[in-house]
């Protein structure tokens, strides 16, 4: 609700701002105003973006997405039809950990028919309903990705490219730390919060070598490995 964001904050009364002129420009197509990271969880600070969900009735209706600087504070608005959002509340992709925040903690500013809250409901229920093999099957796809970005960071290195090299690995930290979070269903406030969280913000090539192979062990014994054959390509 409106008084569980904090007012005092300039990013906050922005939000304010932002849903007053979408309220009184697009009255009959928007459903729902919500935000969500740092104002929703109330510990956005100088530097914190204001991200706005903005729900349609019907497609291209509505103020259209943006990410622009206003008063200094980047705005990141998200437009989306209720219909859409819903089924997206059901979607369960290897980005899970860093999608489900959203989807769990949004903060309504304007919500009559308390299309969040239903939103919120839809997505935990297909999280208690989805099985071991399938939340398996996706942290096997970003193990994947992990494994090749570091395979890639060490060529890098070998050949002195520094520089990709470093944007391999923070590719792999991100990967394996979505391999974690999706194995013991934990989601993260964004990209930072889950290499951090998972203990893998300074690992090095080294360190993810021996995080790769503790997951791809983990994964084998889930009874989906990371390497088979041709057969099991297409098994």
């Amino acid at each position: 609700m409106l008084e569980e964001i904090d007012l005092t904050s300039p990013r906050g009364r922005l939000a304010v701002r932002l849903r007053d002129v979408i309220e009184r420009r697009w009255t009959a197509e928007v459903q729902a105003i919500g935000v969500y990271g740092s104002l929703a969880h109330g510990d956005d600070r100088d530097g914190s973006d204001v991200n706005l969900q903005v729900v349609t009735y019907r497609q291209a209706a509505g103020p259209k997405p943006a990410l622009r600087r206003v008063d200094g504070i980047l705005v990141d608005l998200q437009v989306t039809t209720a219909d859409e959002g819903m089924r997206h509340a059901r979607d369960l992709t290897p980005r899970w950990p860093l999608i489900a925040d959203r989807l769990v903690c949004t903060r309504a500013l304007h919500d009559p028919r308390g299309w969040f809250d239903a939103r919120r409901d839809a997505h935990l229920a297909r999280l208690a309903e989805t099985r071991p093999p399938e939340i398996t099957a996706l942290a096997r796809h970003d193990w994947e990705v992990a494994a090749a970005a570091h395979d890639r960071a060490v060529r890098l290195a070998e050949w002195y490219e520094t520089d990709a090299a470093l944007v391999m690995i923070a590719e792999a930290r991100l990967h394996a730390a979505l391999v974690a979070g999706l194995l013991s269903r934990t989601y993260f406030r964004n990209k930072a919060d889950a290499v951090k969280r998972t203990g893998l913000a300074g690992a090095d090539v080294q360190e993810l070598a021996s995080v790769l192979k503790s997951q791809a062990e983990e994964l084998t014994a889930r009874g989906r490995p990371v390497d088979g054959s041709l057969a099991d390509l297409f098994g």
